[in-house]
């Protein structure tokens, strides 16, 4: 079956609506769309991504054990087409993204291997992105 790209939305909490406005647009490069002073929508890599304030918490970062690595959950992002994804990675890199995983290849070999990737905004939500240079895997078992 052909993996088919409908847009998708996302809602992310944020404590600090405008350093992770700035994060977004400038480091991630996404398109701002509407706003209010609660809320800023974003295009990122065609899908809607929208941080809403919410009072920070103080939660600490949880992680499950993935391919060796402790992935943080929850996280958020995007599967990219793989060289999107190494393009991406690189202009992160040089924008001094500190990355909790950085990127590599994971499952080599193996169904589902994907590029991968892992950073914080700074409200500290984890967002990862993705690629599989056969998007055919991207729901195989």
């Amino acid at each position: 079956m052909k993996t088919t790209v409908t847009p998708f939305h996302v809602a992310i909490p944020v404590h600090n609506l405008e350093a992770c406005r700035t994060f977004y647009r400038e480091v991630l490069g996404c398109t701002e769309g509407r706003s209010s002073d609660h809320w800023v929508d974003f295009n990122c890599f065609g899908h809607q991504l929208v941080i809403h304030y919410k009072p920070q918490t103080g939660e600490a970062l949880h992680t499950n054990a993935v391919d060796g690595k402790n992935v943080p959950v929850p996280h958020y992002g995007v599967v990219l087409p793989w060289d999107t994804f190494q393009t991406f990675s690189k202009e992160l890199k040089s924008k001094g993204v500190e990355f909790v995983i950085e990127p590599y290849v994971r499952f080599k070999g193996e169904v589902g291997e994907q590029a991968t990737m892992f950073f914080l905004d700074p409200a500290g939500n984890a967002l990862e992105f993705k690629a599989f240079k056969d998007m055919d895997q991207l729901f195989a078992k």
